[in-house]
């Protein structure tokens, strides 16, 4: 019985070791954050700050005086350091694989290519190491989305800081994912094709594909006798607005037939998703209000004949001309990379943008494009506590190095398996 219990015990201890960190709990005293600098995330600065928030809401967000009773807050001194609102990173996996190799663990997409009612929420693994990792850079908030098909589901947005799904939900079902066609293809050169772009003669077809399916969704939408059909049903939040079209698409003629088949389905709020060429088209958007979640920064020339540096601009060419620009960071490797997110923002400062306009590219911008601006994105009285503190500049791989954060008010850990690897590792270098 004594070696039975010693074995459960240690079975219990392995378990705990490798599980998540436990989430927080609710904010249960006022707290006040002086003297840090702000990076409010609209585009302002306050140098000597006074932030205080209580119930999980911001109380106050301004220059720090001196003169504030403090008395009965739990006062965190920032001088010499900085407040950021938390990064919020859209189209995302997180949570949906685990481990690329574990068949078990992949849960990003489903069979077939019209999956609207495909709702990515209730396959989010709160307890991911992942998810886990986003959080010592100032990763907070995401937006989790399906892969796959021309329709790969509903897409919802969450906090990274959560028991289970449940409790993760900030925005659930914000929007429908549609994968235009390309309008070119390469030949498929293991089968002895051209490698080389030619025109896709497939994409007519496809793009009927499409419209015939909306079609379709709005007679459903207006025929209460209609017998119910749960992809044409999810797509009735798109016709009446609750939703947002995220139409995933690259190329200059894609994006154009994309947004002028959106506007053909009357009011419908659109964002493009990726936009590799979308800088080509910045007049355009600016005039159809035309968001776009545009492609990692890291990233190559898609062509030989492309400025090298394409890639790093993107961002700048599009913001100023007026087009709304927040960061995504799908692509190889895409969840363990999320966690680069303000590095990819902070690239574009060496490259035209500013460090708030940078800032805004995964905060305030991202939360607009989001619809969850009115809570998150900003350091703005009213919204929520939602923001981190760290000892230098967080867009710096170099200087991001948190000491505190925030979710709803609630301090987080900043724990992962990756500290504990690197204090493990620095504590026997040390001793060496």
């Amino acid at each position: 019985m004594k070696l039975i219990k010693l074995i459960s015990l240690s079975i219990i201890c392995v378990f705990t070791a490798a599980a998540q960190q436990t989430p927080a709990d609710t904010q249960s005293k006022p707290i006040a954050i002086i003297g840090g600098t702000a990076h409010i995330g609209n585009g302002n600065v306050i140098q000597n700050c006074l932030i205080t928030f209580a119930n999980g809401v911001l109380q106050n967000v301004t220059e720090h005086t001196g003169s504030e009773d403090t008395t009965q807050m739990e006062v965190i001194d920032a001088r010499g350091q900085h407040i950021y609102p938390g990064f919020i990173v859209p189209n995302s996996t997180l949570g949906l694989i685990e481990i690329d190799a574990v068949r078990a663990t992949d849960d990003d997409s489903e069979l077939g290519s019209w999956n609207p009612h495909i709702r990515s929420l209730i396959a989010y693994n709160a307890e991911s190491k992942v998810v886990e990792s986003m959080r010592p850079n100032g990763v907070l908030l995401a937006q989790i989305t399906p892969r796959g098909g021309r329709i790969s589901g509903t897409s919802s947005v969450v906090q990274l800081d959560a028991w289970n799904w449940e409790d993760a939900v900030l925005k659930a079902d914000d929007g429908i994912h549609l994968n235009w066609p390309n309008s070119f293809s390469r030949g498929r050169w293991w089968l002895g094709e051209d490698p080389n772009l030619k025109i896709n003669p497939n994409y007519s077809d496809q793009s009927s594909e499409i419209k015939t399916y909306f079609k379709n969704a709005r007679a459903n939408s207006k025929n209460p006798n209609a017998k119910l059909n749960l992809p044409l049903n999810a797509m009735h939040g798109l016709l009446n607005q609750t939703k947002t079209l995220f139409i995933h698409v690259n190329d200059e003629k894609g994006i154009v037939d994309a947004v002028e088949f959106s506007k053909s389905q009357g009011p419908m709020k659109t964002v493009i998703v990726g936009g590799y060429e979308a800088y080509k088209l910045a007049p355009y958007l600016k005039q159809n209000n035309i968001a776009v979640l545009l492609q990692r920064v890291h990233s190559r020339p898609n062509s030989d004949d492309h400025d090298y540096d394409l890639p790093y601009k993107m961002a700048s060419l599009l913001v100023n001309e007026g087009v709304t620009v927040a960061l995504e960071t799908s692509g190889d490797m895409e969840r363990m990379n999320s966690r680069n997110l303000p590095f990819y923002a902070g690239t574009t400062v060496a490259h035209g943008l500013s460090k708030e306009q940078a800032l805004q590219l995964i905060t305030l911008n991202t939360a607009k494009i989001l619809g969850i601006d009115t809570r998150y994105g900003s350091l703005e009285v009213g919204k929520s506590a939602t923001l981190f503190i760290s000892t230098g500049d967080a867009l710096d791989m170099r200087t991001n190095n948190l000491t505190t954060a925030f979710i709803d008010g609630r301090n987080i850990s900043l724990e992962s398996h990756q500290t504990k690897l690197w204090k493990r590792y620095s504590k026997k270098y040390e001793n060496n």
